[in-house]
This record gives C-alpha cells, sequence and structure tokens, in this order.
C-alpha cells in the first residue's frame, strides 16, 4: 500500500541528481518502516530531504507502550542513519486510532 506512491521533488527532475539512487533509497526506507512499525502506521511514510538529512514523518496508532515505541525510534533512526550514510530523524505523531485522523480532500 505504501509502496505504490512515489512523491515527486527536484531529485527526481530531469537534470537532478542522483535520480536512481534517490528512488532506490525512499522504496528501502518504505519497506524498513513498515516492517519495522507493524500495522502502526495510519498515514503514508512521507520522507523529507534536505541536505543531507533525511526526515521521515508520519502518524502511528497509539496501541503499544510508550517504552517500545522510544525503542522503535531509536532503533529506526540509528539503524537507517547507518545504512544510508547521513543522518535521520524520525517526527511521528500518535493518535488512537485511524479513525480519529481527519483527511482534508482536495
Amino acid at each position: 500500500m505504501f509502496l505504490t506512491k512515489f512523491v515527486l521533488f527536484a531529485a527526481n527532475l530531469q537534470g537532478g541528481l542522483r535520480p536512481a539512487e534517490t528512488v532506490v533509497e525512499d522504496m528501502f526506507i518504505r519497506k524498513f518502516m513498515v516492517g519495522t512499525w507493524h500495522f502502526l502506521f495510519v498515514s503514508e511514510v512521507i520522507i523529507k530531504r534536505q541536505h543531507n538529512m533525511i526526515r521521515i514523518a508520519g502518524l502511528v496508532k497509539q496501541s503499544i507502550s510508550a517504552r517500545k515505541m522510544y525503542f522503535l525510534i531509536g532503533y529506526t533512526e540509528e539503524m537507517l542513519s547507518l545504512w544510508l550514510q547521513c543522518p535521520v530523524k524520525l517526527e511521528l505523531q500518535t493518535v488512537p486510532d485511524a479513525k480519529s485522523v481527519v483527511y482534508k480532500y482536495i
């Protein structure tokens, strides 16, 4: 579900820097996030690149304890930073369940 959608940004445009590597890294990040945060993401995995830093955002269910949540955040940031050779920061917000999220369709 999350892997079929790609976000277009400047690196994917004609003449952009590293378009193929960026797409492969984004697919890897999405697969890793879905596998690590199994059935916890309510929204899509949003990947933001800023200089050499990657920020990953999304909405997560509050179905696990705070201790497990902090472990998963630290584990994810550390492993992705090692594999991608750049700092990775998770920006997550928790919601009680998927029905409490308000979507605005344009």
